[in-house]
C-alpha cells in the first residue's frame, strides 16, 4: 500500500519558500485574504450546578455505545471508491540520517528516553467493559496528576509519579451525577481532557446526544482545584443540532471549542462550528454565555482550536488560531471573544497557507490500513487534521503552531510560526515514512527547548497496531524527525466488520517541567472486536 516514489535518503522541507513552481498553484481553494465570518450567535448556558466531590459519587461505567460508535456520522466528502491520483510528495523522509551531529553542529535529534509507560482503560481493565468503538482515546497531564478519558464511557484519574491509578474506571456522566437531564443520562462520549495550567484546572467535557433529537448538549465539568478528584463546577451548553467531534483548548479569554454540526438527524453536514465560553466565569461557577459562529457547508471540516503546551502562555491580546485541512493549504480562521462587549468578538479568515503536496491516505474508502492475519481493514481518518493543534510561546516571544495528518505515503506535520502575521507561512514540514509500515493518528506536541515530539498508530502487513513515538530537535535538519521509539508492540490485530479506529489520540506537556510529554493511545493486545487496549506514556529528550 506505502510506496516511496524516489530513492533518497532525505528530502527535508524548507521554511516558507522551500518549493517554488508548487505554492502558487497551490491557492485555488479560495482567495487567500481574511474576511469576516457570518454572524455570531450567543447564549447562557441552559443548566449549571456544584458537584461538591466526585469522590463522593464516582461510579463504575455503563455502556450503551455499540451501534451509534461503529455507524458513525455521515462525512461532508463521500469516498469514491477511485483512489485519488498519487503525487509525488517532495517532503517525504523515508530513513534516518546516520551521522550523529547535525548541520548546525548540534545532536542530530534528541535521544527519546520513555519513563511511565503503562495501560491505561480497555479490554482487561477491571471494572471496565470494552463494548464501543472506537475509544477516542484522549488525556492530559496536570501538576501531580494524569487523567485519561476514553468512549465507553469512561476515565480514570493516575498519580503521575507512580502510574497509580487514585480513581476510575470511573463513569463519566458522574460527573454529572444529580445534574439532570441528558448530561446525566446520556454518558455518550466523545470525550475531552484538558489541563489548565493557567489557573491549576482540569476541564472535563463529552457530549449528550441520546437520544437523538433536539437539544443536544455539550456538557462541561470544571475543577475547582487541581485534583481531579474532587470538586467540579458543572454546565450544560444547548444546540439544534448535531455537535460532532467536538475539540477544546484553553485560552486566556476563553475556553475554545469546535465542532463538525449536523442535522438533528445526524444526516447532513450543516458546517464546522467554532464557541467560545466565558472562562472567567466558568472558574467561578457563575453563569456563562457562549459565543458561536459556524461556517458554510461548503467550507473547511475538522476545524481544530490552538491549545498552549504545558505552562506555555499566550501572547497578550491574541486571538485563538484556527486551522482545518484543505486539498493543498491550511485554512487559518482567528477567533477572539470579548464577552464585556460581544460587538467586538471577532471571527475572521481564513487565511490560506500553502502546503507541500501529498495524497490522502485511503483517499478512496477511507479504510485502507492493513494488519497482519486478516482482511479487515482500518479507518485512516484522514480526511482532517490529527489532534491537536499544539501552541508553545517561547522566552524569545516567538509563537509556533504544530499539527499532522496522515498521507498515502507516511505521517505529514507542519510548523508555523508567527502565525499574527499579515501572510504565515509554513516554516518547515516534513513526510516522515522511514519505513513501509503506515504511521496514522498522529498528536504532536512541543516542549520548553523547541524540542517536537510526535505519537502515532503503526500497522502493517508484518506490523500489529502498536503505538511509537519520534521526535526532532530545533538544530536537526528541517522537516525531518529522527529515530522512532516503540511505546508498545500489539499483539493483536483488529478483525470482524469493525474498520473504525481512533478518531484522536493525545500527545500533552507536562506544565511542571515543561519537558516531558505524555502521549495516550490506543492498540491491541489480542486478536478481535471490541477488545482494544490504551497505553499511557511519559517520554523525556535528552537535554530538557
Amino acid at each position: 500500500m506505502k510506496k516511496h516514489k524516489c530513492l533518497m535518503t532525505m528530502i527535508a522541507a524548507a521554511a516558507a519558500v522551500a518549493l517554488p513552481g508548487v505554492a502558487a498553484a497551490q491557492v485555488k481553494d479560495a482567495p487567500q485574504q481574511e474576511a469576516p465570518i457570518g454572524k455570531m450567535v450567543e447564549s447562557s448556558e441552559v443548566q449549571r450546578d456544584v458537584l461538591p466531590s466526585l469522590r463522593a459519587v464516582a461510579t463504575p461505567p455503563t455502556n450503551h455505545l455499540r451501534v451509534r460508535e461503529v455507524k458513525g456520522l455521515p462525512r461532508p466528502r463521500p469516498y469514491t471508491g477511485i483512489p485519488q491520483p498519487e503525487v509525488v510528495d517532495p517532503v517525504t523522509q523515508i530513513s534516518i540520517p546516520i551521522q550523529t551531529t547535525s548541520k548546525a553542529g548540534g545532536p542530530l535529534a534528541p535521544v527519546a528516553t520513555v519513563g511511565r509507560n503503562f495501560d491505561g482503560l480497555g479490554n482487561g481493565t477491571p471494572g471496565f467493559s470494552v463494548t464501543s468503538a472506537p475509544p477516542d482515546t484522549h488525556g492530559a497531564v496536570g501538576s501531580t496528576q494524569y487523567v485519561q478519558i476514553v468512549n465507553g464511557s469512561a476515565f480514570a484519574v493516575y498519580n503521575k509519579a507512580t502510574g497509580a491509578r487514585v480513581l476510575g474506571p470511573t463513569s463519566t456522566n458522574s460527573l454529572w451525577a444529580g445534574f439532570g437531564g441528558k448530561c446525566q443520562t446520556a454518558n455518550d462520549g466523545d470525550p475531552i481532557v484538558n489541563f489548565d495550567a493557567a489557573a491549576q484546572r482540569w476541564v472535563i467535557t463529552q457530549f449528550a446526544v441520546s437520544p437523538r433529537a433536539a437539544p443536544f448538549f455539550e456538557c462541561v465539568a470544571v475543577s475547582q482545584t487541581a485534583d481531579a478528584t474532587g470538586g467540579y463546577f458543572r454546565y450544560a451548553f444547548s444546540y439544534n443540532d448535531f455537535p460532532d467531534f467536538p475539540k477544546f483548548a484553553v485560552h486566556p479569554d476563553a475556553y475554545y471549542f469546535t465542532f463538525n454540526v449536523f442535522n438533528a438527524a445526524a444526516t447532513a453536514f450543516v458546517g464546522a462550528r467554532a464557541c467560545a465560553y466565558n472562562r472567567a466565569r466558568m472558574l467561578q461557577g457563575l453563569s456563562a454565555t457562549q459565543q458561536c459562529f459556524t461556517l458554510a457547508p461548503t467550507s473547511d471540516f475538522g476545524l481544530l482550536p490552538s491549545d498552549p503546551d504545558g505552562s506555555s502562555s499566550v501572547t497578550a491580546g491574541s486571538p485563538n488560531y484556527m486551522i482545518a485541512k484543505r486539498a493543498t493549504s491550511l485554512a487559518m480562521y482567528r477567533f477572539k471573544a470579548n464577552f464585556t462587549n460581544s460587538a467586538l468578538t471577532t471571527f475572521t479568515g481564513p487565511t490560506l497557507i500553502p502546503v507541500a503536496p501529498y495524497t490522502e491516505l485511503c483517499s478512496a474508502t477511507g479504510t485502507c490500513i492493513v494488519q497482519p492475519s486478516t482482511t479487515t481493514r482500518l479507518d485512516a481518518l484522514a480526511d482532517r487534521l490529527s489532534s491537536r493543534l499544539s501552541y508553545r510561546r517561547y522566552a524569545d516571544g516567538r509563537v509556533s503552531l504544530v499539527t499532522s495528518h496522515a498521507v498515502s505515503t507516511g505521517l505529514r506535520w507542519y510548523e508555523i510560526r508567527n502565525p499574527d502575521a499579515a501572510s504565515p507561512v509554513i516554516f518547515q514540514q516534513g513526510t516522515y515514512a522511514p519505513s513501509t509500515t503506515t504511521r496514522w493518528l498522529g498528536a504532536i506536541a512541543q516542549d520548553r527547548l523547541g524540542n517536537f515530539g510526535i505519537g502515532y498508530s503503526v500497522s502493517s502487513t508484518g506490523v500489529r497496531p502498536g503505538i511509537r513515538f519520534a521526535a526532532r530537535a530545533p538544530t536537526d535538519a528541517a522537516g525531518t524527525l529522527g529515530a522512532e521509539t516503540t511505546i508498545i508492540a500489539g499483539t493483536g490485530s483488529q478483525t470482524g466488520t469493525l474498520t473504525r479506529w481512533g478518531d484522536y489520540a493525545s500527545m500533552t506537556v507536562d506544565p511542571v517541567d515543561n519537558c516531558t510529554f505524555w502521549f495516550t493511545s490506543e492498540y491491541m493486545k489480542t486478536t478481535g472486536s471490541f477488545n482494544w487496549n490504551t497505553r499511557i506514556a511519559s517520554i523525556r529528550l535528552a537535554g530538557c
